[in-house]
C-alpha cells in the first residue's frame, strides 16, 4: 500500500486547502445559516476542484473531504462527487456521461443522493436495463424520503428503489421539496415522488460500488471534522490558563487529547486504505466498511472530547466548535450507526469465509 499522495492530488489539496482557509470563516458561516454558500461553491466549481476528482481518484477526493471537514465548509462537494461525478462516470451510460459530467464539473448540475434505505421506493420500469440495451431504462419512482442532504441546492437526486437499482430524479420534478434541518446544516430536504420520471443508473452491483464510495468518502470528511475539532481544542487549551498555567499541562487534558489524536488517525487511514484499493480495482467491501465504522464510533468520540476541553466555551452553539461537533454527530448515523455497520461487516466476513 503507497498512500502517498502523487502531484496532482497534492496540487488540488493545496487549492483546496486555500480556497476553504480563505472563504469557509466563522463569520461566513454564521451568515449562511442551515444554507449552503453559493460563493464559495462557485469558487470550488471555477477552481475545477469537482472535475479533477475524475483524475484524482477516490483517494484524491478523500483528501479535498479532509479539507472541507477542517472548515466544515457548507457547500454540496462530497455528494455531488459521490452521487454524481464518481457515480455516473462508474455506471452511467456513454450518453449520460456525455450529458451529465460537464454540468457536474462546472457546478451547474449539482446531485446529491439518498440510497441508504432502499425501500422508501418502489420503482415502475421497462424491461431493457442499460448493460443491455446501450441506453438508461425510464421508469417512474414512488416513495418519501424524510431526509435528503443539500437537497435545496440539488437539480438531480440519486435513489435507490427496494430491488436496489439506482435512479437518477431531477429535482424540480419530485411532487414536493420541503426543507428540514438536520443536526448539521446540510441545506437538507424532505423528498416526496409520485410516479416520478426517473432514469436508470448502472446495473447490478452498481448500488453496492456507490453505497461503498459514500462511505469511504464520508469517512474521509469526517477525519477532516475531527482533525478540525482537535485542532482547535489544542489551539483552546495552550492558551486559556487555569492557577496560572495552561490547561494544555494538566494530565487529564493530554490524554483525553492524545486518544482524540489517535482515533482521528484510525478514522484516515482506514478511509485512505478503502479508497487507495478502490482506485487499483482491489477487493474494497469490508475496506469501506470498516472506514464507516471507524468514523462513526470514533468520529463520535473526537468531537465530544473537542466540545470538552472547550470547557464552557464549547457549549455555547455560536462557537465554532460547536459545528463541528454537529458535523460529526450526523456522520455518525448519515451512512449507518456503528452497530448496524460491524453486523454488516460480520455478516460480509462471514460470506466471503463461506465462499472460499
Amino acid at each position: 500500500m503507497d498512500f502517498r499522495p502523487t502531484g496532482e492530488q497534492t496540487a488540488a489539496v493545496e487549492l483546496a486547502a486555500r480556497i476553504f482557509g480563505d472563504l469557509s470563516t466563522h463569520e461566513r458561516l454564521t451568515a449562511a445559516g442551515t444554507g449552503s454558500d453559493a460563493g464559495l461553491w462557485k469558487e470550488l466549481c471555477a477552481a475545477g476542484l469537482v472535475g479533477a476528482v475524475t483524475d484524482t481518484g477516490l483517494l484524491g477526493l478523500v483528501l479535498l473531504l479532509e479539507e472541507q471537514g477542517r472548515t466544515t465548509a457548507q457547500v454540496p462537494f462530497a455528494v455531488s462527487c459521490v452521487y454524481g461525478l464518481l457515480a455516473v462516470t462508474a455506471h452511467g451510460s456513454p450518453e449520460q456521461r456525455e450529458r451529465l459530467l460537464p454540468g457536474i464539473a462546472d457546478g451547474t448540475v449539482v446531485v446529491t443522493g439518498a440510497i441508504t434505505d432502499p425501500g422508501a421506493m418502489s420503482a415502475s420500469s421497462g424491461p431493457s436495463s442499460p448493460a443491455a440495451s446501450g441506453s438508461p431504462s425510464p421508469g417512474e419512482l414512488t416513495g418519501v424520503l424524510p431526509a435528503v442532504p443539500w437537497l435545496r441546492d440539488a437539480t438531480h437526486v440519486l435513489v435507490a428503489d427496494g430491488r436496489r437499482r439506482l435512479w437518477l430524479v431531477r429535482a424540480a420534478e419530485a411532487a414536493a421539496r420541503e426543507p428540514v434541518e438536520l443536526t448539521a446544516p446540510w441545506s437538507a430536504g424532505r423528498l416526496v415522488l409520485e410516479g416520478t420520471p426517473a432514469e436508470q443508473l448502472g446495473g447490478a452491483g452498481a448500488y453496492d460500488d456507490v453505497l461503498a464510495t459514500a462511505r469511504t468518502a464520508f469517512a474521509g470528511l469526517q477525519a477532516g471534522v475531527c482533525a478540525g475539532s482537535l485542532a482547535r481544542a489544542v489551539e483552546h487549551t495552550n492558551t486559556r490558563e487555569q492557577f496560572g498555567q495552561p490547561l494544555a499541562v494538566r494530565q487529564g487534558v493530554q490524554l483525553r487529547a492524545a486518544d482524540a489524536y489517535m482515533d482521528t488517525e484510525a478514522i484516515r487511514v482506514t478511509a485512505y486504505e478503502a479508497a487507495w484499493r478502490r482506485d487499483e480495482g482491489l477487493p474494497w467491501a469490508t475496506h469501506a466498511l470498516t472506514a464507516a465504522w471507524w468514523a462513526a464510533e470514533a468520529g463520535r468520540r473526537v468531537v465530544h472530547t473537542g466540545q470538552h476541553l472547550h470547557g464552557g466555551a464549547g457549549a455555547d452553539l455560536g462557537h465554532p466548535v460547536h459545528r463541528h461537533f454537529l458535523w460529526g454527530r450526523q456522520l455518525d448515523a448519515h451512512l449507518g450507526c456503528g452497530d448496524e455497520l460491524l453486523q454488516e461487516l460480520g455478516e460480509l466476513i462471514v460470506e466471503g469465509e463461506a465462499g472460499t
